[in-house]
C-alpha cells in the first residue's frame, strides 16, 4: 500500500508542479503576502475533492458531455483573460513592496478569486478528474482510493510549499522591476492558458 501511496503522490505531483494558472496565482499571492495560508488551502482541498470524484469513476460523465465541455472551456478561457488582462495592468503599473507592506485583498474576493482560478480552468479537471481517475481505476480497491489520497496529499505539500516559500523572494519585489517581470509571466500564462482552453473548446 506504500507503494501505491507513493505512486499517487508521484503522479499527482508530476501532473500539479507544471506551471499553470493555479501555481502562477499562489505564487503571486504568496509574495503579496495575501491570504498566504487561506489560498494554498482552497487550491489544495479542491484538488483532493476533485481526485476524490475521479478516484469514484465520474469523470467519464463529463468527459462524454461535449456542451457541458464547451461551455465551461469557453466560461474558463473568458475568465483566464480577464486576469491575465489585470496582470498586464500590474506590470505597466509597476507595483512593488514596501518594508514588511502587505497587499491584502478581503477574504471574500481572495476566495472567489482562488476559487474561480481552479475551478474555472478545465485542465484541473483533465488532470484530477479524468487522468488520475483512470490511473487509479487500475489498481484493485482499496487500491484505488490509497492512489488518491497520495494524489490529493502530493497537491497539500505543492501548494503550501510554493505559497510559503514564495514569502522569501518578498525582499525582490521591493523593486518595481521584479514585480514587472512576474506580472507579465502571470499574465503570459494565463493568455496562454485562456487560448489553449478556448481552442480546445471549440474544436470539439
Amino acid at each position: 500500500m506504500l507503494l501505491t501511496f507513493l505512486t499517487g503522490m508521484g503522479t499527482g505531483a508530476g501532473l500539479i508542479i507544471a506551471i499553470g494558472a493555479q501555481n502562477a496565482f499562489v505564487l503571486s499571492q504568496g509574495v503579496k503576502k495575501n491570504h498566504y495560508i487561506l489560498v494554498p488551502l482552497i487550491c489544495a482541498v479542491c484538488d483532493a475533492v476533485l481526485v476524490a470524484i475521479g478516484v469514484a469513476g465520474v469523470g467519464t460523465f463529463i468527459a462524454e458531455s461535449k456542451p457541458l465541455s464547451q461551455v465551461a472551456g469557453m466560461g474558463g478561457a473568458a475568465f483566464l483573460f480577464c486576469y491575465g488582462m489585470s496582470a498586464f495592468r500590474s506590470a505597466i503599473r509597476g507595483a512593488y513592496l514596501e518594508g514588511d507592506q502587505k497587499t491584502e485583498t478581503s477574504i471574500k474576493a481572495t476566495v472567489l478569486t482562488t476559487l474561480a482560478v481552479t475551478l474555472l480552468n478545465p485542465h484541473v479537471y483533465i488532470d484530477t478528474i479524468l487522468l488520475l481517475g483512470s490511473i487509479a481505476g487500475q489498481f484493485q480497491a482499496p487500491g484505488h482510493l490509497v492512489f488518491g489520497a497520495g494524489a490529493a496529499t502530493a497537491s497539500f505539500i505543492w501548494f503550501f510549499t510554493l505559497s510559503l516559500g514564495s514569502r522569501l523572494l518578498a525582499p525582490l519585489f521591493r523593486k518595481k522591476r521584479s514585480w514587472r517581470i512576474l506580472d507579465t509571466l502571470v499574465g503570459m500564462v494565463m493568455w496562454a492558458i485562456a487560448f489553449s482552453v478556448l481552442r480546445t473548446s471549440l474544436a470539439a
